[in-house]
């Protein structure tokens, strides 16, 4: 059976949700999954001022945070992470440059990622922060598996052949409908995955 981490960082909910339908389309097509959170590193303070990132993390206190053990497990990775000025949270990236370790020992090799984002513009810096996020997969020597234009499902969702990305609005509601290339590219990356890994 193949293993796939997927790894989100979310403030008020939305690439948790992205990650919630990964999840459930890797599992669908036959993946060992685990769903692992970035862990928060904001101040209480900063969190308190926005009672919907607070809410959100009250809600998903549960999800086990991500750790260098999960990616060492698995044989792919989905991240979904939203877009801070055209790259990932500074969150995200603590917990990228904690990897140096496995990196060292070549344990992050071979293996298959992906990724999804999210921002509160059509143009807000979605793919660039996809982009950013591979730099440091092609420092691990890791596998790229962009959904390309390998469904039709890219195109209804704005046509970002990088990973899916999503705009939200003040609100917090997804403006485009992109659960189908959510669960189109999370089969793609098993799929991907299991070929290389042989499972």
């Amino acid at each position: 059976m193949t293993n796939i981490a997927v790894i989100y960082y979310s403030s008020t909910g939305t690439n948790y949700k992205l990650a919630k339908w990964a999840e459930e389309a890797a599992k669908e097509a036959g993946a060992e999954v685990k769903l692992v959170r970035v862990a928060e590193t904001a101040p209480e303070e900063a969190i308190a001022q926005n009672p919907a990132w607070k809410q959100h993390i009250e809600e998903t206190k549960d999800v086990p945070v991500a750790s260098n053990d999960d990616l060492e497990w698995a044989d792919g990775f989905i991240f979904s992470v939203p877009t801070r000025f055209g790259n990932v949270p500074a969150q995200v990236k603590s917990f990228l440059d904690a990897t140096g370790g496995l990196w060292f020992n070549g344990k992050l090799v071979n293996k298959v990622v992906s990724a999804m984002s999210s921002a509160q513009n059509p143009h807000g810096g979605q793919e660039q922060t996809i982009t950013n996020l591979y730099t440091t997969m092609f420092h691990w020597g890791a596998i790229v598996a962009a959904p390309g234009y390998s469904d039709q499902s890219v195109f209804a969702s704005g046509g970002n052949p990088y990973g899916t990305s999503v705009t939200v609005d003040g609100d917090g509601n997804m403006q485009e409908d992109v659960e189908s290339a959510v669960k189109h590219q999370a089969k793609r990356t098993v799929d991907i995955a299991s070929r290389i890994h042989g499972k």
